[in-house]
């Protein structure tokens, strides 16, 4: 039986299993299973790959999308560059395979762990197809592992971006010095915060959104629920709207992709 996962905390409202165990069903793969390691710290991942033997392939949710870069072995260009993780592939190795590879950062044992990134697969191919030329600027709430994700794909896209956080840092301004004439010019607004996620529906990121208009498109990498507070309010100011579902199985397909290949993924 290979085994699958996705480590994160907590991990109560989590999309992947659900998701995986009915691809095996529909698909009939019936050597394989999905299950939820709920580590609350990063440091605890060395234990469970030790416990779990048959994992081949984990996805990697908040809090740990960067905390758990120090234990992986490899990282993709494409996840170096984000700086975050959200897919490992555990391959076996022998101990003088391992030694003879050069690829081993951790001594003592008989696996390695591949980062790789589908947050921005994800990300990039849910966004495309709605992007209009105007929104040449973006506004990105939030600045942990989802928003590393997001500012590359931004970069690509050559679409300039200014982050809203909750505290002062340079290059970001927090949410308190946003203005209405900022949100007026900025077409492009992403939350990557989980203010909104169920069960806590009636909050949502403290913007002006009297100043959001029909040419605006609001994107939530949330996905429970499906319109979340955030979303509401842009569409009842006439904005387009897209949630984080359509991004969650882009990126999910991708991992499982990853998982079954051999290849170095960029």
């Amino acid at each position: 039986m290979k085994k699958y996962g996705l480590v994160g905390y907590p991990l109560s409202h989590s999309f992947s299993k659900k998701y995986f165990t009915e691809k095996f069903e529909k698909e009939s793969i019936s050597n394989a299973a999905y299950e939820l390691y709920p580590l609350e710290h990063i440091g605890e991942l060395p234990a469970l790959l030790q416990q779990e033997k048959d994992l081949c392939g984990l996805n990697v949710t908040v809090p740990h999308k960067v905390s758990v870069l120090p234990h992986l072995d490899w990282m993709s260009e494409y996840a170096k560059e984000i700086g975050a993780v959200n897919c490992i592939r555990i391959s076996s190795m022998s101990p003088v395979a391992a030694a003879l590879s050069g690829e081993v950062g951790i001594q003592g044992k008989e696996y390695v762990l591949e980062g790789f990134n589908t947050d921005a697969y994800g990300f990039e191919m849910s966004l495309k197809p709605l992007l209009k030329a105007r929104h040449n600027r973006a506004l990105i709430l939030g600045d942990g592992g989802g928003a590393r994700a997001v500012k590359y794909i931004l970069g690509t896209l050559n679409i300039a971006f200014t982050s809203v956080t909750r505290k002062p840092a340079e290059h970001r301004i927090t949410f308190e010095q946003l203005t209405p004439a900022q949100v007026g010019s900025h077409m492009l607004i992403i939350n990557t915060t989980p203010l909104g996620t169920s069960p806590d529906v009636d909050e949502c990121p403290n913007i002006p959104y009297e100043a959001i208009t029909e040419d605006h498109l609001l994107f939530d990498m949330i996905y429970n629920p499906e319109e979340t507070l955030f979303l509401k309010k842009g569409k009842e100011q006439g904005a387009n709207i897209k949630n984080g579902y359509e991004m969650l199985i882009l990126q999910a397909e991708k991992s499982w992709e990853i998982w079954n290949s051999k290849e170095k993924h960029p």
